[in-house]
């Protein structure tokens, strides 16, 4: 025997072997759905017994093996069902005639036999035959299951003659001698009459009266004929043989120890035999054995207990019995078969390491040369019998065996889907799944080594199949799990080999469906590269949304009155952990930073790199990058727009690395940092851009509220210098602008620096102006310029508050801001301010001490004056003549009085306002040729008290008058010797208060030009009426004069000298407020 069956179980014993064939041509389909029909008739409870029949059926079963049934019955074929097709008469003999040809190849064991025939109709099919059953078609024959228990009732008559006729003492006749097909030669030329060889006979047919008996359904007769042959067999050696005993022994007591049956079969075999009462099992047999020295009545002879192995002898026995088998060479089917059997039992048992043992020995077993289809056959039943006991590791090395085996060079047609499958079913047992999510649970199970070697055959057999995808599938799936088990040299193999396969076919995120109906999942390049972190990204701070404020400061998140209510759903922290407390706006291009690294040895391109989200439809804008081998944590910006409003939530990314696309999801990336995924986009709102004639500044402004200034420039100037800066706002948006509001701020300044210009004068258009602003308290500290000459800067903010479209109505707006930074340096400082009166009471001169704090060569000019010129670091002395300011013409601010807090800081801003009068009066500028820059000086922080009060014009103004010309300058008033002269005091009153009357003497006297002053002129000039004038009361902003007349007798230039008198009213008012011009007269001769 040659062919083993490795299906073989221990109960299969106790079975008849029908053999079931096709006579003729049959379709396959046919066949099968009659065979699957017979087949379902596998146990049979035999007529007026407690009996069961069983049945194993075969649609192919070797000759040579049914050479060896009598010394195992399970092996002999005893029925034979034969199936065909004739659909006339006349092909009737011939069919019939094949039909006993294949009776003959088993006809030496055969029980009983039947032809079912298909499809032939008329007399023929109407004739009874007992061994013919006649159907019209395949459809129309119910009967089928009915013949078959008719059948096996048949063969349980012939199989309980044969029982009762081995079983029966034959009075004369000798026990033949059983023997297998090798044996026969060796017993040629024995001693029939020793006592040796009547035992070996004797104790040959007990063991094959068990076997009948077995099949026979009666178990205790069984198991007594086991043992005596056991103990006859022992005593003459009959090694084969005793094995064959004993595992009969072994299979009786595990079909009833285990009725369920060990071969894992659907549908428990429940042994009738087994439950038999005591009084039937003790009932005498007419059929047992009464010579040669044996109990007729074997079943009182020994009882049940000590007949039935226990579980543990059982596979004791097994290890005997096979210990016998291996001593013959041509049993090695058998020895395999029994190892399989006693595999199964331990299975059962839950021992797997005895297990183990026996199928390593059923390895070792050699057979004769086996074809490639044999070999494959038995490496999978060996990788289903490690599988069985637990050896999920053992039975995958099988498996894989089984599956190279199936391609084998020795094979001409290489079966690849064979192997493929096999290769599949590997996989569990070398704790290998097809699914990436696997991988991401902790640490990793199973051989690296071995896992990607058995990946590689799956590429490989993959492509040799003729399957492109499936070959890309897999060979993502070894670069993404097994990443980190691969050398640099084999990082640098696997990705050359998946550019090459996907260039014919790139990889998708479909599902990949096999025709057994297993499914591959997607396998995303979650490792190319490796992400650390995921960030989104507010928008710019020129972009960013904000909210109107409601009337209660902040917008009501729910309507209910209650703080707190269990009926709400509360979101849960992971939830809130998720929300972002920033907005996109729609129509915007939003950000997503990732911080991702490059793990490979070689440079990383990544194509087709973009977001994958939810919520909102959302465009996403794919980006490529190229990241360094082996790189750090790589900051990557992935960009979209939304197009809609809503909540968005960023799901993960999308990338096609090597050829694969791959979608990957946050959910399934191990170890990222995120702040949160799901952020709110709110309606579209329109997009201003600001452009200004400045350059854009690299320094930032910080103001102190923290808001952060979207647009920086910046500009050096001079002190005093002015710029104009044009500001330009574009709506690059596609929503309207509705609404804007410009705000100015200035930030707090160093070293005493203010700009000019603020508030606004223009929403479009700004001049900033900066000056320094120093307030010594004498003439003497103004003077020290170490602290004046060093670089100043100041800050300002202009602000725009815009907003428009949808996101206007639902109450958003943004805030466009713009900083300027103006580094000031010194231009032109005044150390020293003094004045010096004037020839005109209402005027005076100003002096000025100039220094350049440049370095190049500047002009100072005053208006009307003439041009200074200053080299570098040089210091000299202008003087302006000017006009006398009257200050109390400065109007106050609306707010003045209840703005300050006390009278010196409102002192203080008066004396401030007036020095700007004074500056803007004064009109001084600079001119630095060399650059073609100017600008203007300013002295407002330089003026103290005392020169305020010399430049600012008395409360009471004096006017004088001579013939009605006012007289207040150098130029000399003309008239006639022997005219009358007309002199008119003229008073204006500009104090809050009432003035006077006051007296005032006129006092004329000649100046020699020489220090000596000529009061002597009683007989030179002559009063027309009295030289005292009287002035009455002047209310405020009233006038008065008085009127009188001088005659002169003899020419020359007079002087007249107007003095008040002392009394009361005139002492209560300042000196300076009686300053009168002087009067000059120059007296000519008369015209004849």
């Amino acid at each position: 025997m040659s062919v083993p069956d490795y299906m073989q179980c221990a109960e299969d014993h106790q079975t008849l072997l029908v053999v079931v064939q096709a006579v003729g041509i049959v379709s396959e389909e046919n066949f099968f759905r009659i065979y699957k029909r017979i087949c379902s008739v596998s146990q049979l409870s035999v007529r007026d017994s407690q009996r069961a029949l069983f049945i194993r059926y075969r649609h192919h079963y070797p000759p040579e093996n049914n050479e060896w049934g009598d010394f195992q019955t399970h092996r002999k074929v005893v029925g034979l069902i034969t199936i065909t097709d004739c659909f006339s008469a006349k092909d009737w003999p011939q069919t019939f005639e094949k039909f006993h040809v294949q009776k003959e190849i088993y006809g030496s064991t055969l029980y009983d036999s039947r032809l079912f025939v298909f499809g032939l109709q008329g007399d023929v099919a109407e004739q009874p035959r007992p061994d013919v059953a006649f159907y019209p078609n395949y459809d129309n024959c119910e009967s089928v299951e009915k013949r078959i228990e008719d059948f096996i009732e048949s063969l349980f008559i012939v199989l309980e003659s044969k029982r009762l006729d081995r079983a029966t003492d034959k009075s004369g006749d000798k026990i033949p001698l059983l023997c297998v097909p090798f044996e026969k030669k060796d017993f040629v030329g024995l001693d029939t009459d020793s006592r040796h060889y009547k035992k070996r006979c004797q104790g040959r047919m007990r063991k094959h009266v068990g076997d009948l008996c077995l099949q026979a359904g009666m178990l205790q007769d069984a198991l007594v004929h086991y043992h005596m042959s056991v103990e006859l067999l022992r005593s003459v050696n009959d090694f084969l043989w005793l094995g064959a005993a004993l595992e009969g022994l072994c299979s009786a007591s595990v079909i009833y120890h285990y009725p369920g049956g060990t071969g894992g079969k659907t549908g428990a075999r429940r042994l009738q035999g087994s439950s038999l009462p005591s009084e039937a099992a003790n009932r005498h047999r007419p059929g047992a054995l009464t010579t040669n020295g044996i109990n007729p009545d074997t079943s009182t002879e020994i009882g049940r207990a000590k007949n039935c192995l226990s579980p543990e002898d059982i596979i004791d026995k097994y290890k005997e019995a096979i210990s016998y088998y291996s001593k013959y060479k041509n049993a090695g089917v058998i020895e395999l078969e029994a190892c399989v059997k006693a595999v199964r039992v331990l299975a059962i048992q839950k021992r797997g390491m005895e297990a183990s043992e026996f199928l390593q020995n059923a390895v070792y077993i050699n057979l004769r040369q086996l074809s490639e289809e044999e070999k494959i056959q038995r490496y999978s039943i060996l990788s289903e019998l490690y599988e069985l006991i637990g050896f999920h590791r053992k039975s995958a090395f099988f498996k894989r065996v089984a599956a190279m085996q199936c391609v084998a060079p020795s094979i001409t047609e290489p079966g690849w889907r064979a192997c493929y499958k096999l290769l599949l079913e590997t996989l569990p047992g070398y704790s290998l799944s097809l699914d990436p999510k696997d991988f991401n649970k902790g640490t990793h199970r199973g051989w690296a080594a071995v896992q990607m070697r058995l990946l590689h055959e799956l590429v490989y057999a993959s492509r040799r199949m003729g399957n492109p995808a499936l070959s890309v599938r897999h060979l993502s799936f070894l670069l993404q799990t097994m990443l980190d088990f691969l050398s640099d040299q084999e990082k640098k193999d696997v990705t050359q080999s998946l550019e090459n396969y996907t260039a014919k076919c790139p990889g998708t995120m479909e599902p990949i469906t096999l025709p057994d109906g297993l499914t591959l999942p997607p396998v995303p390049f979650t490792k190319l590269p490796i992400v650390r972190c995921v960030k989104l990204l507010s928008l710019p701070t020129s972009l960013r949304p904000q909210k109107v404020k409601s009337l209660l400061g902040q917008t009501m998140s729910t309507k209910s009155p209650f703080i707190y209510s269990p009926i709400i759903p509360h979101s849960r922290g992971e939830e809130r952990s998720k929300k972002i407390d920033f907005q996109w706006v729609q129509g915007d291009v939003c950000e997503v930073q990732l911080m991702v690294y490059n793990p490979m040895p070689f440079e990383l391109r990544v194509e087709n790199m973009g977001l994958l989200t939810s919520g909102v439809e959302f465009e996403s804008l794919p980006a490529a990058l190229s990241l360094p081998a082996e790189s750090g944590l790589y900051p990557v910006t992935l960009v979209g727009v939304p197009q809609t409003t809503g909540t968005i939530t960023v799901n993960g990314y999308h990338t096609t690395v090597f050829g694969v696309f791959s979608d990957c999801l946050l959910d399934n990336l191990p170890g990222v940092k995120t702040s949160g995924s799901t952020v709110e986009v709110i309606p579209a709102l329109p997009r201003l851009q600001i452009s200004t004639s400045l350059p854009r500044s690299a320094h930032s402004l910080q103001p102190s509220s923290g808001d952060e200034i979207s647009t920086n420039v910046s500009v050096q100037l001079y002190n005093g210098e002015t710029q104009p800066l044009v500001i330009t706002l574009e709506n690059i948006g596609l929503e309207p602008l509705e609404q804007l509001e410009v705000t100015s701020k200035l930030l707090t300044t160093k070293d005493g620096i203010s700009v000019s210009g603020f508030p606004m004068s223009s929403p479009f258009r700004q001049v900033v102006r900066p000056r320094v602003e120093s307030r010594p308290t004498n003439p003497s500290e103004g003077s020290k310029t170490g602290d004046l000459g060093h670089l100043k800067t100041l800050e300002a903010v202009l602000n725009f508050k815009y907003s428009g479209g949808p996101g206007h109505v639902e109450g958003y707006y943004r805030n466009l801001s713009l900083g300027l930074h103006v580094e000031v340096e010194p231009s032109v400082f005044f150390t020293r301010v003094s004045t010096l009166p004037a020839t005109s009471t209402r005027q005076c001169h100003l002096l000025l001490d100039v220094f350049n704090s440049t370095e190049h060569e500047l002009t100072v000019c005053a208006r009307n004056n003439s041009e200074l010129i200053l080299h570098a670091s040089e210091c000299q002395r202008m003087a302006i003549q000017v006009d006398k300011f009257n200050f109390e013409s400065v109007p106050e601010s609306p707010g003045e009085k209840g703005h300050f807090a006390n009278l010196k800081q409102l002192e203080e801003e008066r004396q401030e306002a007036r020095g700007l009068e004074i500056s803007s009066k004064l009109d001084i500028r600079w001119r630095i040729p060399s650059l073609k820059r100017s600008g203007e000086a300013s002295i407002e922080g330089l003026l103290n008290q005392l020169v305020l009060e010399h430049l600012q014009l008395a409360p009471l103004q004096w006017d004088v008058l001579v013939d009605g010309q006012p007289c207040d300058c150098e130029a000399a008033a003309a008239c006639q010797v022997g005219d009358p002269v007309h002199l008119e005091v003229r008073l204006t009153n500009r104090s809050p208060h009432s003035v006077g009357p006051f007296a005032l003497t006129v006092v004329p006297f000649q100046d020699h030009q020489n220090g000596v002053h000529n009061y002597d002129l009683q007989d030179v000039i002559s009063f027309v009426g009295s030289s005292t004038f009287y002035l009455d009361t002047v209310q405020p902003a009233g006038q008065s004069a008085c009127l009188g007349a001088l005659l002169f007798l003899y020419t020359g230039d007079f002087f007249l000298h107007i003095r008040f008198h002392e009394d009361c009213k005139s002492k209560e008012l300042p000196p300076s407020w009686f300053c009168l011009p002087s009067v000059h007269v120059r007296a000519l001769e008369a015209q004849a």
